[in-house]
Formats: C-alpha cells, structure tokens, sequence
C-alpha cells in the first residue's frame, strides 16, 4: 500500500507520522508532498518518509492519497492534480467544509473519503469521524479506518451531515475546553497561586474528571450531583454557571461551529 500526504502541516504532518510509525505501510514508506522550501529540507532529513516538491513524481503511483491543505488552496491544487489521477486510487480529505461532492467534481474521480479529525491526533489521542462516497469499497473503508486510527480512534458517520457536526463537537471542540482551562487558569491565579501551582491544579483537575468519566459508566450530570452537595461551594460554583445560562452558551458556541462548517462546503 502506497501512501502519499499532499500538505505537511499541522494535521497533515500528524497523520504521516502516525501512519509512518505504524506497521500499516509493510516495506513502503509514507510519501509526502509540499510546496514550502523549508519544510521540505526538514522533512528530508527524516528516514520515515520519502518527501517530494512535485506532484507529478508521486502521484501518480499512489494508492491513497491523504489531502492536508487549507480548504482555500483546495481550487489550485485540484487543478494541478487532475490529469495525474486513476479510477483506483482512493482519496482522503482532511479539509473542513470540502464536501464529497466537490472533490469528485473537481478532480473527475469517485473513490472520496471526507474526514473530521482534531487536534489531540498530535498526542494518539485523537478522534477523526468519516464518511465516504458510494464507490469506495468496505475493504477500503477498512484499510482507511486503520490508518485514521494510527492518531487515536475514529468513528463512522453516514452522512457529510454528521461530519459537519462532528465539526462543532470534536473537531472544534478542544478550543473550548482550552477555553474553559484558560479560565480557571485565570481565575487561580487572581486568587494568589503561582502560574505553576495554577497549571497543575487545572490540568491535573481536567485528566482525573475525564479519567472518572471514561472509568465508570456514569453521566456527566451524576459526577456533577456526587460531587455538588447541597449548600457546598461545588454547588455554588454550579448555581452560579447555572444563573449565568453558561450551559445553553456551549452549546450556541458548538452549533456555531456546525453552521460555519456547513457555509463552508456551500461556499465550496
């Protein structure tokens, strides 16, 4: 299995070196293509991938063609791709808002999968949703399944619809808990601990609730009723997130992000 990732950035340099670092590619090694003189340099020094500055050197030839480009250098890039392509090849798309649809329309060819990931891929624990056109195989299905889980899990979902969505929650979703991170960060830090002490109360608060949750078959909302007694400051903090309707604002921001993704593939 010959597989090439056009853009090296930051999702699509996460994806080669999960891919690369797995036992998916047998005797061959990942191929990479990008256009930025200095990544290039870099990535040539590295023995896991075989980096080329032209499309037509390796595309070609590959099986499984991985898309990592920003979704406005999409139109240039379809263009120079599209009289290098064969019926057989497959090809994944890591770019938000690109629907199905355009991919196969702008490079005449029927084998798409379209991707979701996010941004803890970086760490193997990532979540990437998918969903693929009708002529690509359950066998293929499967070989692309096991090299979107080389950076953590991934999930099926029947529709673009559901990759949109999967936008607002996962794909985005870690901003928000950033957001929520930099908050307590700042709110510690007003109250007289060291940036340090701050770091280490928060993040190691974050690991162990989200260690509970994924230990113990229990909702979010029974943690909160364990933990917030009636009258304690736990419920104080709760009535307080509560009065100020922080919940429904969670999920305006998460609906959000679904609505611009689906913009994004109208534009597209």
């Amino acid at each position: 299995m010959k597989v090439l990732v056009i853009g090296a950035g930051n999702m699509g340099l996460t994806y080669a070196e999960g891919m690369a670092e797995s036992p998916l590619l047998s005797k061959h090694k990942l191929k990479i293509y990008d256009t930025d003189p200095k990544k290039i340099e870099s990535l040539s020094k590295d023995s896991r991938f075989i980096v080329y500055k032209n499309l037509d050197e390796c595309l070609p030839n590959a099986d499984i063609v991985f898309i990592a480009v920003k979704p406005y250098h999409s139109d240039s890039l379809f263009e120079n791709m599209s009289a290098m392509l064969n019926d057989h090849q497959i090809f994944v798309s890591l770019m938000a808002g690109v629907t199905i649809d355009t991919i196969q329309d702008k490079l005449n060819i029927k084998k798409v999968v379209r991707t979701m990931p996010n941004l803890p891929a970086q760490v193997g624990k990532g979540v990437t949703s998918y969903t693929a056109s009708e002529s690509v195989s359950r066998v293929e299905l499967i070989m692309v399944r096991n090299l979107l889980d080389t950076t953590g899990t991934s999930i099926y979902v029947k529709t673009e619809k559901f990759i949109d969505a999967s936008t607002g929650i996962s794909g985005s979703g870690p901003a928000y808990v950033f957001y929520f991170m930099q908050s307590m960060l700042e709110a510690a830090l007003k109250m007289g601990f060291s940036s340090y002490d701050s770091k280490v109360l928060v993040s190691s608060t974050f690991e162990g609730a989200i260690e509970l949750f994924n230990q113990n078959n229990i909702s979010p909302k029974s943690w909160i009723d364990k933990v917030a007694s009636k009258g304690g400051t736990t419920q104080a903090a709760i009535d307080s997130m509560e009065d100020n309707n922080v919940k429904q604002l969670i999920q305006d921001a998460a609906y959000a992000a679904f609505d611009r993704a689906v913009e994004l593939g109208k534009d597209k």
